[in-house]
């Protein structure tokens, strides 16, 4: 009888979600059982390949590096119509991307977090705005180098990527919470549910008021000069003598 094969090892940071964070969301926000607490559902990838319209080999190349960074095959994104301007045709490469879930998708993360992102050159923090408001969060990579799989001296050009990760979350505070406790590390100006951003969505509210209010005193003023250029055009029509005869026999009718 052959011997089981042992058991795949869960990701670190997969245990530590589960042990740590996941009650410290619970309490933190009061919900009421585990199954409310966010998670991550899946991490995107997608890497742009604009140049492969002039040579073939970048796509090649694109799609072999995004592969040795995710540990998966990454799926080739086409054009869907045409653009003269672009010189774009349909059907034309634009793009690779691939999509990481369960194991990968959390080892992805703790490399991103604990390698990837303290290699970033004059790194400041992450930018907390970058959420959606549902909860989910972009942010852009321009170097692939970063990550410690990419041989710098083998690479055809340096390129960027873009990083998406879907929760659960219901609101981009929660979100932010949940990233920060797995390591993301954000920049404290603009986090969601801080003063700060509090007191600049209030401010954006007043500014989205007040140009409300100049540009319907701006029609009003246009209104009354275009009334003062043109009276006759805004009198109240009068009934004409024929038409107070034509009501007075219908009512002698009835």
């Amino acid at each position: 009888m052959e011997a089981s094969a042992p058991a795949a090892v869960p990701p670190r940071l997969k245990e530590r979600y589960e042990a740590e964070i996941k009650p410290s969301l619970q309490k933190r926000f009061g919900y009421k059982t585990v199954m409310e607490v966010p998670r991550i559902e899946k991490i995107t990838l997608n890497m742009g390949v604009g140049d492969a319209k002039q040579d073939s080999n970048v796509l090649d190349a694109a799609t072999e590096q995004l592969a040795t960074i995710a540990g998966q095959a990454p799926n080739v994104r086409r054009a869907k119509k045409s653009i003269a301007n672009f010189k774009l045709r349909d059907g034309m490469p634009v793009g690779v991307s691939v999509t990481l879930r369960q194991a990968r998708m959390w080892e992805f993360l703790d490399r991103l977090t604990a390698i990837a992102i303290p290699r970033i050159r004059d790194f400041r923090g992450l930018n907390a705005r970058s959420f959606d408001g549902r909860g989910n969060y972009s942010m852009g990579v321009r170097e692939q180098i970063i990550f410690p799989e990419i041989d710098y001296d083998a690479i055809d050009q340096v390129r960027g990527l873009d990083v998406t990760i879907t929760t659960t979350a219901q609101t981009d505070e929660e979100a932010y919470v949940l990233l920060r406790e797995l390591g993301m590390p954000f920049s404290p100006d603009g986090a969601p549910g801080s003063e700060a951003q509090v007191e600049e969505e209030d401010a954006e509210e007043e500014r989205r008021h007040e140009e409300a209010r100049l540009k319907a005193e701006a029609e009003a003023a246009a209104y009354e000069q275009l009334k003062e250029e043109n009276p006759e055009a805004y009198e109240t029509p009068t009934p004409s003598e024929d038409e107070d005869e034509a009501e007075t026999g219908e009512e002698t009718k009835e």
